[in-house]
C-alpha cells in the first residue's frame, strides 16, 4: 500500500516548531505499522493496541513519539462514492479533520492546521447523498450527534425547522498516543484536574489517554461519563484507546449530572472523567463527587481561568465567587476597596490547565491563581511545551499572562 507523505508545524510564541512525517493507511488485520526514526519513549507508550494508521513524530535519537490511530476506512464509507475515491488518494488525508456536507453547497474537506476548506468537487451536496451518510451513521441523539460504531468518528447533524436534516459535519476522530508526557507528572499526586481551552485543541483526545494510563498502569477503577460518545467512541463496546476504564453512556445530555452520580454511587470508581461540564447541575454534580472524595478530570467550556471564574454557572468548580464587604480598617489594611470579591469554598478540581494550543499548556494551582486573579493580582504558572525535539519541558514559576501567546 502507497504511503502519503505528509509535514505537521506546530507553533508558540512566535516560534515555530516542525517535523516531517510519513503517513501509511494499514489494515487491522495486517498489524503492521510504519516506523521511520528511532526513538526512545516513555513506558507510558510502550503499550500498544491494534493500529489502523500509525504516525511517529521524531526528531533525534532521544526523541519522543506520537503514535495516532483512526479507521478512515470507516469514515469515507459514509461518504459519497466520488468524494470517498478522491479522499482516500488524497496525500493529506492523514491531516483530514471533517467533511462539511451542506445541502446546496459544494463538499469541503479541512485539514489540521491549515485555515478555511477545499472544495471537493463541482456539484452541490444533494438529498440522496445527505439520506444516503444518514442511513449509514443511524439514529442522531438529542444533541444531533451520531459515531460510527466502533470508531471515534463524529457526525453532527444540522437540522431545518421542519426536522430534516439539511447539513452534516463529519469529523474524523484520532486516538493520539503521547500527549500523556505532558501531564504525567500530575497524574501522580491523585489530584483533580480540569482542562479548558477552545473547541479542536485537543481536549477529549487528552482525556481518552488519561482514561487509558489511570485504568491500565495506574490500576485505578476508572468510569468515564461519555455524554456524546466522544471519549470512548459509538456503540455498546467501548473503543480500545481507554484500555480497560469502564464507559457509562448518558442518554440524554440533559441527564449528564445525573449519571456522574449514578456512576459514584453505584459502580465505586476512584477516577471518574467526564467531557463538557457546562451546567450548574453538572458543576454541582462535579462537587458532590470530589467531597466524596472520587479524583475528577473534566473538561469545560472556556478558554482561559478567567472565563470559569466569571461564568456564573461554571466558577463553583473553581471555588465560586462572593462580594465581600470589609471594615474601614480592614480596607485601609488592604489598600483596596470596601467591596471586593473573594472565593467561596476550596476549588472542586485541584489543578486546572489552559490549553492553549495542542502542544503549549498553562498549569495552575487553581486555589492559589483563583485567589491570586481576585485580589488583582498576577500569579505565578508553569508553561508546559514541547521543544524542537518533541520533548517535554516544563518552565515553572513563570509569570501568567493570557496574552503570551
Amino acid at each position: 500500500m502507497n504511503a502519503a507523505t505528509a509535514s505537521l508545524s506546530l507553533s508558540h510564541s512566535g516560534s515555530a516548531l516542525s517535523a516531517n512525517y510519513s503517513l501509511s493507511c494499514i489494515s487491522k488485520s495486517s498489524n503492521k505499522q510504519l516506523n521511520f526514526l528511532p526513538s526512545k519513549t516513555n513506558l507510558c507508550l510502550q503499550k500498544r493496541i491494534s493500529l489502523s494508521l500509525s504516525v511517529h513524530l521524531s526528531s533525534s535519537s532521544d526523541g519522543a513519539r506520537l503514535v495516532v490511530e483512526d479507521d478512515l476506512h470507516a469514515f469515507l464509507q459514509i461518504l459519497p462514492s466520488d468524494l470517498r475515491d478522491r479522499l482516500q488518494n488524497d496525500s493529506k488525508r492523514g491531516q483530514l479533520l471533517e467533511v462539511i456536507l451542506d445541502l446546496g453547497r459544494l463538499p469541503e474537506a479541512r485539514y489540521l492546521g491549515e485555515f478555511g476548506g477545499k472544495y471537493l468537487r463541482s456539484t452541490e451536496v444533494s438529498v440522496e447523498e445527505l439520506e444516503y451518510a444518514q442511513s449509514a451513521v443511524g439514529e442522531f441523539g438529542g444533541d444531533n450527534r451520531a459515531g460510527i460504531e466502533g470508531t471515534l468518528h463524529r457526525i453532527s447533524a444540522i437540522r431545518s425547522r421542519k426536522g430534516a436534516i439539511v447539513g452534516l459535519t463529519c469529523r474524523v476522530g484520532r486516538a493520539v498516543s503521547g500527549h500523556i508526557d505532558m501531564v504525567y507528572d500530575l497524574l501522580h499526586y491523585g489530584k483533580s484536574i480540569l482542562f479548558v481551552g477552545r473547541p479542536g485543541v485537543g481536549k477529549t483526545t487528552v482525556m481518552r489517554e488519561i482514561a487509558r494510563v489511570l485504568s491500565d498502569e495506574f490500576q485505578k477503577r476508572v468510569v468515564i461519563v461519555d455524554t456524546s460518545n466522544e471519549i470512548g467512541g459509538d456503540g455498546d463496546i467501548p473503543h480500545s484507546a481507554i484500555g480497560t476504564a469502564r464507559r457509562m453512556q448518558v442518554p440524554e445530555p440533559s441527564l449528564q449530572h445525573k449519571v456522574m452520580i449514578e456512576a459514584v454511587e453505584n459502580h465505586m470508581p476512584e477516577v471518574i472523567i467526564v467531557d463538557e461540564i457546562g451546567t450548574e447541575a453538572e458543576a454541582h454534580a462535579c462537587r458532590s463527587i470530589a467531597e466524596r472524595g472520587v479524583m475528577l478530570i473534566g473538561t469545560a467550556h472556556g478558554e482561559w481561568l478567567e472565563n470559569i471564574i466569571k461564568n456564573p454557572i461554571l466558577s463553583d468548580l473553581i471555588g465560586g465567587v462572593d462580594t465581600v464587604t470589609l471594615g474601614d480598617e480592614e480596607a485601609r489594611a488592604r489598600r483596596c476597596q470596601k467591596s471586593i470579591l473573594e472565593r467561596k469554598a476550596p476549588p472542586t478540581f485541584y489543578f486546572l490547565i489552559e490549553m492553549r494550543e495542542r502542544h503549549y499548556w498553562v498549569t495552575h494551582k487553581t486555589e492559589k491563581s483563583v485567589d491570586m486573579l481576585l485580589r488583582g493580582k498576577t500569579p505565578l504558572v508553569e508553561i508546559r511545551k514541547r521543544d524542537d525535539r518533541f520533548n517535554v519541558v516544563v518552565d515553572r514559576w513563570k509569570t501568567y499572562d493570557r496574552h503570551d501567546i
